[in-house]
């Protein structure tokens, strides 16, 4: 048995794999909802921005009451990139998707190419992704198409272009995150939403109209609080889960909550939005959990089955 799901094989490394799994998995697919509340009275690139500013400012806080040493300017440098790429190039490149008119079942199945991206970096970059990843992956962005089939399809070039290039970027700076040196993991944090914030402030005031023109007065306090749940759940707890993630397990470990975060949106919208659930659902449900199932356990798995199949029996010792 698996040792997350066995207690006497619980360890304090599983224990911490599992809740960070639970957390990436539940929280990012409640943030769907999220977004869509506080973008209702605020310019999104301008709103994710502010986000990762507060959030990097509270988290180098963190820092340094803990005692970290602030990042060498090789660490700024590398804390740039991965912030530039995931904290705000993603984020505006989705959000420029669904303005130029990405349906929304096509952006959600888009989104799901990004743990394959990471696994292809992965293996290009020397670490070996086991056979029974890639099948889970495949599986699992076959579940969440088939979830999409709700969704609207529709798309435009510019929409198609942007919506391939958000899980690009991620998937990338991701991998960055993998391989570069950079300082302890409060410290790391804080410097790359910092700068990923005041990348998306900039871009904000200088290409989102309704940036400039906001009425912060009409702002609704559910956009409000809503933006307040994506600082510190989304991204203080949440991201920090998945950077942790992201050097103690492996790629396809690590980027499987893009498959499970629809389901639990889904989820979320028929609780909190009267959403209706169609036949669709549990087609994607049993495709999902496989994936899981084969990401997660493929390998122990394989190991389990060759110890029961039978031995070839050696020459000497035939009858």
């Amino acid at each position: 048995m698996p040792s997350i799901f066995n207690p006497k094989l619980l360890d304090r490394h599983n224990l911490r794999l599992g809740g960070a799994l639970l957390i990436v998995y539940l929280v990012w697919g409640t943030t769907y909802f999220a977004l869509d509340v506080a973008m209702q009275s605020l310019p999104p690139v301008l709103m994710n921005g502010a986000r990762f500013v507060l959030a990097g400012v509270l988290m180098l806080a963190i820092a340094r009451w803990q005692g970290q040493a602030w990042p060498t300017a090789a660490q700024w440098r590398a804390s740039a990139l991965i912030g530039g790429l995931m904290a705000f190039a993603a984020m505006a490149l989705i959000v420029q998707a669904q303005k130029a008119g990405i349906g929304s079942g096509l952006m959600a199945t888009v989104v799901t190419t990004m743990p394959m991206w990471l696994a292809l970096w992965t293996r290009w970059g020397g670490e070996r992704v086991p056979v029974t990843s890639w099948i889970g992956l495949a599986l699992g962005a076959a579940g969440a198409l088939v979830l999409a089939l709700e969704g609207d399809f529709s798309t435009t070039l510019l929409g198609t272009l942007c919506a391939f290039g958000a899980p690009l970027a991620w998937s990338i700076g991701s991998y960055a995150s993998r391989r570069l040196a950079l300082p302890a993991p409060a410290m790391a944090s804080g410097a790359q939403w910092l700068l990923g914030g005041l990348f998306g402030l900039a871009a904000g005031g200088l290409w989102e109209p309704s940036a400039r023109t906001v009425d912060w007065h009409a702002v609704s306090a559910a956009s409000g609080l809503a933006w307040l749940y994506l600082v510190v759940m989304g991204t203080m707890v949440t991201l920090n889960a998945y950077l942790w993630l992201l050097k103690n397990s492996s790629a396809a470990v690590a980027g499987s909550y893009s498959f499970v975060n629809p389901l639990v949106a889904l989820c979320v919208g028929v609780w909190l939005a009267g959403e209706t659930l169609t036949g669709w659902v549990f087609v994607a449900m049993p495709l999902i959990l496989l994936a899981l199932a084969l990401i997660l356990y493929g390998r122990a798995a394989l190991a389990l089955l060759r110890t029961w199949l039978p031995q070839e029996q050696s020459p000497t010792g035939a009858p």
